[in-house]
């Protein structure tokens, strides 16, 4: 008999292809760090699709942008994203300090990607984070990129600060009324932001408030400090600012670390220089110092006579956004007036600004009653007694100076006159 092997045909496997993206950056905005941007693009274009087991997910590119800090670096939180959601499978990338110079963002963003399956390449170290050897090697060379970061800075503070020592700056960012011209290392006015500057000056010399002048400036549309919006702090600022005067206070402000990038104010942490006639004035002396002597006068009139008319100024703080609460006044059809406490930034912003509550004054004046033990309520001995309250959206917390703190809770209660209701009536 014919023998008859039945022989089956089988279909190969079709291997899935990688969802393959590449993350570049530059830290500097020249002409030449743009021409290294737009040749990374290119190269991790042509690297990627020439592949034929590589599907193309995009090139995620962070132009001028510190790598210290992953929050700031837009294209990077949105690769991660798309990693989230399932878009990508490799991440290419050139270096371990083009992804990250922060030892900790960088870690914990390999290990986020490693948990969601994801694997990342560094070409120049020849590192794969999904292999055994991948994180140690990792870790070691973000160490590295990371002093690489705090010995730049070092040498760039010390670069700066013998500037200072010369009564130079070595560089400087634009504001209001002057620009910096790099070629002339100085300080040049802007003739119309200067005009802006005079009339913040002599506005002020003519009695009118911060909050007057800042709504002034609103309503007439004039541009604020590098085009932001005007506030009661910025209009302080232009009024303290010696460096209107031609002169140069230098070291006011330093970073501490070289990865935040923080700034703080110098008081007394390291040295201030003072250069004289150093560049143009757009104020002169006797009106500066008309100024500060005005706003002193101003700080001694708020540490007196207003805290005897407010027992609750700057005692009231914020739970939502740790803002001090402002006194406000209404008056009602019956023409009686009505006072309230509400948190600065919703009194002028609105529920954009903070969501904190407001609470009025009568009720203030009976909570802290409550809470004292008193029958009547007295400012004095209360600004004496209360450091602060923290005003939560169900009770106020009180912090008295010796330590102790109480909490109350926030009910429904008559209206108060000042004196606690005698129960017995």
């Amino acid at each position: 008999m014919r023998k008859i092997t039945k022989i089956d045909t089988s279909i190969p496997a079709i291997r899935k292809r990688k969802k393959v993206a590449a993350y570049a950056r530059v830290s500097k905005n020249t002409e030449r760090t743009m021409h290294s941007m737009s040749a990374q693009i290119s190269y991790y274009n042509d690297l990627i699709q020439k592949n034929p087991e590589w599907e193309f997910a995009g090139v995620y590119a962070d132009d001028a942008i510190t790598g210290t800090v992953a929050e700031k670096r837009s294209e990077f939180q949105r690769m991660i994203s798309d990693c989230e959601a399932g878009k990508i499978d490799i991440v290419i990338t050139k270096s371990v300090s083009r992804f990250a110079r922060n030892t900790v963002d960088l870690l914990e963003t390999v290990r986020h990607l490693k948990d969601l399956g994801i694997e990342v390449r560094f070409e120049k170290e020849h590192i794969n984070t999904l292999t055994a050897d991948g994180e140690l090697m990792l870790t070691i060379l973000a160490s590295y990129a990371q002093e690489e970061v705090e010995t730049m800075s070092q040498n760039i503070k010390w670069t700066i600060r013998n500037h200072f020592k010369n009564g130079q700056l070595s560089g400087c960012c634009s504001f209001l009324g002057y620009k910096w011209d790099d070629s002339q290392k100085k300080l040049i006015v802007v003739p119309e932001e200067a005009e802006t500057v005079r009339r913040i000056f002599n506005m002020y010399l003519s009695g009118s408030s911060l909050k007057q002048i800042e709504r002034t400036l609103k309503d007439e549309g004039i541009a604020g400090v590098r085009g932001g919006r005007w506030q009661k702090t910025t209009i302080s600022q232009v009024l303290q600012n010696i460096t209107y005067t031609g002169n140069l206070l230098l070291q006011k402000t330093f970073s501490q670390d070289p990865i935040t990038k923080k700034l703080r104010w110098n008081n007394g942490e390291l040295p201030q220089y003072y250069s004289e006639d150093t560049h143009e004035a757009i104020i002169d002396m006797e009106t500066f110092q008309a100024v500060q002597d005005r706003l002193e006068h101003m700080r001694e009139v708020l540490n007196s006579e207003c805290y005897e008319l407010r027992p609750f100024s700057r005692k009231l703080e914020c739970s939502e956004c740790g803002g001090h609460y402002a006194r406000g006044r209404t008056k009602k059809d019956n023409g009686n007036v009505f006072y309230y406490w509400k948190c600065w930034k919703r009194k002028q912003y609105g529920g954009k600004g903070c969501k904190g509550r407001q609470i009025s004054e009568i009720k203030l004046m009976a909570y802290s009653c409550d809470v004292l033990g008193w029958d009547t309520f007295d400012g004095d001995k209360f600004r004496e007694i209360v450091e602060k309250i923290i005003v939560r959206e169900d009770g106020l917390e009180f912090f008295l100076y010796d330590g102790t703190r109480k909490e109350i809770a926030d009910v429904k209660r008559n209206h108060y006159s000042g004196k606690k209701k005698d129960k017995s009536q």
